[in-house]
């Protein structure tokens, strides 16, 4: 709920600010003076126009993904779901904008042109570029409309090219951002308003310019590694998991368990989102004593499927993180039941390594109660070192195996036997997910915790 609950606070903010400097109906007494619709078209066109250039800079700021984002979200992947909403807040206000700007041609055919308010005074610089400012404005909208839908519409495009177009983003906002900032009213200008939206636009700005020297993920959490091993986990190449381990440099201070990071192993295809499968010094050190960490990948895409051919032992992968405060754990007076489906059990893994023998574990465990959705579990070959893991997991960990080739779903009635104060995590596909939510709105006691990693 916290995504929902920011994106509303942020509207309101805006809101507010708007208030504060709104101008109300001058002179109107009833709907059916032309005054009246001629200033209320103004209002909603300066309130719209708030709204999604304040929701466009949020998605310019979110896209930096510092890792202090994740404490006020519940980590980086919550962070990308705000962007996503963010984004498309930006993109319905608009529309809303530019339906407003359209609109004077039917006020004028039904009203006439009685009551129309004056143009506003702009800052004093911008007089002469307000023909430009509106131009440019307009086909930045059409731009980022086609953007937005293409983003949307995941299948009509593969992640590469959608990736490239995505880059096209904070161009699009530094024009915006100059719409904005040369035909907001004069009286825009004063507290709060003013001060909220110079913030907003220096801000966005500079978090476009970032993105476009690519700059993003290049700081202190970026981390240059080498691919250590690569082993398929199955017999078919580009259909079963695939397991990399990575040796990683000094600079690389650890994780907790069920993080995950953003790996590159080529640089023109960009980063991918990555859960960490392995506890913190579980796959021991390199000779040279670099720490080594696990990734499991299961070929989802065109990228993924062909990592099996790619990837050689000595290979230079950049490694972006920690993220992510899925932990697994919870308090005493509430049951501990772990959800996974898929390559979604690679976060559980990294738990359930945290509770071996002779690791330093996480202080206050609760025993956890783990169901695994597989689509076949006789050939699933992550499910028998899964069986080792929960058998001598310190908390216990019990596990229920759903095998969808023997008919053995996931239904409700599973989790309910564990009692009604649960603490659920969950990771895996989103009709799963979308399940248990739907079932935890009927539950009172249920408090769901899932890792989202739709990206885009």
């Amino acid at each position: 709920m916290r995504v929902p609950i920011a994106l509303g606070i942020w509207g309101l903010l805006l809101t507010l600010a708007w208030v504060a400097v709104a101008g109300p109906l001058v002179g109107v007494t009833s709907s059916t003076e032309p005054a009246f619709w001629w200033q209320l078209r103004q209002q909603v066109l300066y309130l719209s126009g708030v709204w999604s250039i304040g929701m466009m800079s949020l998605v310019m700021l979110l896209s930096l993904r510092r890792p202090w984002m994740e404490r006020p979200l519940g980590g980086m992947d919550q962070v990308y779901r705000l962007h996503k909403w963010a984004g498309i807040a930006a993109v319905v206000t608009a529309v809303l904008h530019w339906g407003a700007k359209e609109s004077s041609g039917w006020i004028k055919d039904l009203w006439g042109t009685a009551g129309r308010p004056a143009r506003d005074a702009v800052l004093s610089w911008a007089v002469e570029w307000r023909g430009v400012a509106k131009d440019l404005g307009e086909w930045a909208f059409y731009a980022l409309l086609v953007l937005v839908m293409l983003t949307l519409w995941q299948r009509l495009l593969p992640y590469k090219p959608w990736r490239r177009l995505h880059r096209v983003m904070p161009v699009l906002y530094v024009l915006l951002a100059f719409h904005s900032f040369a035909l907001m009213p004069l009286s825009f200008w004063q507290l709060p308003m003013g001060v909220l939206m110079a913030a907003l636009l220096t801000l966005g700005t500079v978090a476009a310019l970032w993105s476009l020297t690519g700059r993003i993920g290049k700081g202190r959490n970026s981390h240059m590694g080498q691919v250590y091993a690569v082993k398929l986990l199955g017999t078919e190449a580009g259909q079963d998991p695939l397991e990399v381990l990575c040796a990683m440099p000094e600079s690389w201070k650890g994780h907790h368990p069920g993080q995950f990071v953003f790996a590159s192993f080529d640089r023109l295809e960009g980063p991918h989102p990555f859960t960490i499968a392995s506890a913190p010094g579980s796959c021991g050190k390199t000779s040279d004593g670099r720490a080594l960490l696990r990734l499991v990948i299961k070929p989802l895409g065109d990228y993924t499927r062909a990592l099996h051919a790619v990837l050689q032992p000595g290979q230079a992968v950049r490694i972006e993180g920690p993220y992510g405060k899925f932990d697994g754990q919870g308090t005493s007076a509430r049951t501990q039941v772990w959800v996974a489906g898929g390559v979604g059990i690679t976060p559980f893994l990294a738990l359930l390594e945290a509770r071996q023998k002779g690791v330093i574990k996480p202080e206050n465990l609760q025993p956890a109660h783990l169901h695994y959705c597989t689509r076949n579990a006789a050939q699933d070959t992550l499910l028998a070192r899964l069986h080792s893991l929960c058998a001598s997991a310190q908390p216990a960990v019990t596990l229920k195996v759903h095998d969808a080739a023997q008919g053995q779903y996931l239904r409700p009635a599973h989790l309910l036997e564990h009692g009604a104060a649960l603490d659920i995590w969950l990771c895996g596909p989103a009709g799963l997910g979308q399940a248990i939510h739907q079932q935890a709105r009927q539950q009172r006691g249920w408090r769901v915790h899932q890792e989202a990693f739709q990206m885009r």
